[in-house]
């Protein structure tokens, strides 16, 4: 389990699972697109040049 600090005024702390972690810029290859395919359908996730994700079908 991870912990995670919720915010910096309170000591609360809540447990994480663990859960598989991806690098954006690794599923692109290097570039700002990627297919990924859930289920027979095919979404694009795409970087944007602020840096943002965007997730479409």
């Amino acid at each position: 389990m991870t912990t995670m600090r919720l915010n910096q005024s309170g000591a609360s702390e809540i447990e994480l699972p663990t859960l598989p972690t991806h690098r954006a810029e690794d599923l692109t290859q290097g570039g700002t697109q990627a297919l990924i395919v859930l289920n027979d359908q095919v979404y694009s996730l795409r970087i944007t040049r602020a840096g943002k994700l965007i997730l479409t079908k």
